[in-house]
């Protein structure tokens, strides 16, 4: 079960964190990973890590916001790996701040990477997979796409157009492309010790703490917790979901 052997997986934003997770799990149920981020070098090492186990991955650069780049990467993954048929929109950026302290350049910074780049990358990948007759799209969004969180304006906002997103993929390619998205709560991530580092230097054990305690049982997820959820959407042994979005949210949505 949940074997991807003989598939092609684009995971984005796969240097670090849930996407690493994500790309590191496909490679070693069997997939040939295309990993993309922004950062080459972090790619670079996400693609040793898999290789090191015994996978199958190639790391491209990719700058999400750029439809020429991504078209030129997709093309060359299908090149060097063959045509996609698991797309992984993983590539994002967060934002604090409320509408009133939220710039205009804030804004176009959070929509061009989290709302453009998954709509470029979809639209690279549904052409392969229309080709094919079959593909999986995987969008990661939020809790917050479901519910308020204080001081997240342009966060929410992408998030929640990464929802919307997927359930019209969904519906127009119903009949050949999955389309779902998973909502993770706070995730521990390398990004999450930058932020306390960055913010709170000093307080980041309370800090933390603070965190860690907004989820109901009491804990941050982690990378591998989602990477495994996102295996399973991804997997034919989900093939009869399409336009759902998944909340691992440690209990945030029941309390």
């Amino acid at each position: 079960m949940f074997q991807l052997d003989g598939k092609v997986a684009v995971v984005t934003g796969a240097g670090s964190g849930i996407g690493e997770a994500i790309a590191a799990l496909f490679a070693r149920q069997g997939a040939r990973v295309a990993v993309l981020d922004v950062d080459e070098a972090a790619g670079q090492r996400t693609v040793e890590t898999i290789r090191g186990a015994g996978g199958r991955a190639q790391a491209w650069a990719c700058d999400v916001r750029l439809a020429s780049q991504v078209r030129s990467v997709f093309d060359a993954v299908a090149g060097a790996l063959g045509s996609v048929d698991i797309l992984v929109n993983n590539a994002g950026i967060p934002h604090v701040g409320s509408l009133e302290s939220t710039t205009e350049a804030d804004f176009d910074r959070i929509y061009q990477v989290n709302v453009k780049g998954v709509f470029l990358c979809a639209q690279a990948a549904i052409s392969q997979m229309l080709h094919k007759g079959t593909g999986v799209i995987l969008n990661v969004a939020s809790i917050i796409s479901l519910i308020g969180i204080p001081d997240r304006f342009a966060y929410a906002m992408s998030k929640g157009a990464v929802l919307t997103m997927t359930m019209s993929i969904a519906v127009d390619y119903m009949k050949k492309v999955r389309c779902n998205c998973i909502c993770p709560a706070r995730v521990h991530t390398p990004f999450v010790d930058r932020y306390l580092a960055q913010n709170y230097p000093g307080r980041e054990p309370e800090m933390f703490q603070k965190l860690s305690v907004y989820q109901p049982m009491g804990r941050m997820g982690n990378p591998e917790e989602v990477a495994y959820l996102a295996l399973y959407l991804c997997s034919d042994e989900s093939s009869f979901i399409t336009g759902q979005a998944f909340p691992i949210d440690g209990g945030v949505l029941v309390t």
